[in-house]
């Protein structure tokens, strides 16, 4: 196939968008890069270059698997969170920009205790964090790396998340500052005499109803991890536990925050009130100004303990 790179980038996008691929000309570009490990900004020296039949074979290979539906991260294996570089495969969820808003909102509460711009906890010289259902590390491994003071937790049931998790810990330079634990939810912290406690747990659970996953994304139904995205009946699931649990692994006055589906504003923080674990609940907002994370600290100790 004797045509110039432009032409060969102008089919792979024509095929994209036959296929309803939002953005073509942007997956076209990067699949090229990808298949040539070139830096985005060499591809329009690359305009008038010819490739090898073997690479025309390569290049549309990957064409066919994006136009398929499989998400450009997975066939590239890497994505960008908080500006960090994070791998990622099937075996863990795709890191999105509205969790970013979570990882924000913990690094000012760790930074000085405020919360959008309002004091919210008592300031630490040092925390001790939980990244919950860590999936690829992205929460955490980059409070790790934005927040040095800190001590970071990952822990996830999945054997395969916490593989790909460390390998993200030790390749943005935090692996000695990173433990991991696998088990379900707060598993692996449940003492026989006390319970291991955090001064603040994050998490981004599985938060989608179970009814409302075929209406999804092909990039998502199909190819993104279902324990990942499976919240049960009303997608409350795991807030249910998070509410019951959560409050026995944080100390006095810890912090639990996390990440929400749009519709789950009042759900949730209803959960953590009929709990009795929390106080100051509060719910933040995305950029679209969409509910996003939910912040609570923890109440008394039961039995009245402070």
């Amino acid at each position: 196939m004797s045509l110039p790179v432009r032409e060969i980038l102008k089919l792979g996008e024509k095929q994209l968008l036959d296929a309803g691929i939002a953005d073509a000309a942007r997956d076209s570009k990067t699949l090229y890069c990808y298949m040539l490990d070139l830096p985005p900004a060499r591809i329009i020296l690359e305009y008038q270059n010819v490739l090898s039949d073997a690479n025309c074979d390569k290049y549309f290979a990957l064409i066919d698997r994006r136009s398929s539906g499989e998400p450009l991260q997975y066939i590239t294996g890497s994505t960008e969170f908080m500006g960090l570089p994070f791998k990622v495969d099937p075996r863990v969820l795709i890191p999105r920009q509205d969790t970013e808003v979570l990882v924000e909102q913990a690094l000012s509460v760790i930074k000085d205790g405020s919360l959008s711009g309002e004091t919210f906890a008592v300031a630490r010289r040092e925390w001790s964090v939980l990244d919950l259902c860590c999936g690829s590390g992205a929460i955490g491994v980059s409070v790790a790396k934005l927040a040095p003071k800190t001590r970071v937790t990952l822990s996830d049931v999945s054997e395969g998340a916490l593989a790909l998790a460390k390998q993200n810990a030790e390749e943005n330079g935090v692996g000695k500052n990173v433990k991991l634990e696998q088990g379900d939810l707060f598993a692996p912290f449940k003492g026989r005499f006390r319970s291991r406690r955090f001064d603040m747990i994050l998490c981004n659970p599985p938060y989608i109803a179970t009814e409302v996953i075929g209406t999804l994304q092909t990039e998502v139904k199909d190819h993104e991890p279902m324990s990942a995205l499976d919240g049960g009946a009303d997608g409350l699931d795991f807030y249910r536990r998070l509410a019951a649990e959560a409050g026995d692994h944080l100390e006095k006055g810890g912090v639990l925050m996390m990440e929400i589906g749009f519709d789950q504003g009042e759900s949730v923080p209803a959960l953590l009130r009929e709990s009795g674990a929390f106080k100051d609940i509060r719910c933040l907002k995305d950029l679209a100004g969409l509910d996003r994370v939910v912040a609570a600290r923890k109440a008394a100790d039961r039995g009245g303990k402070k």
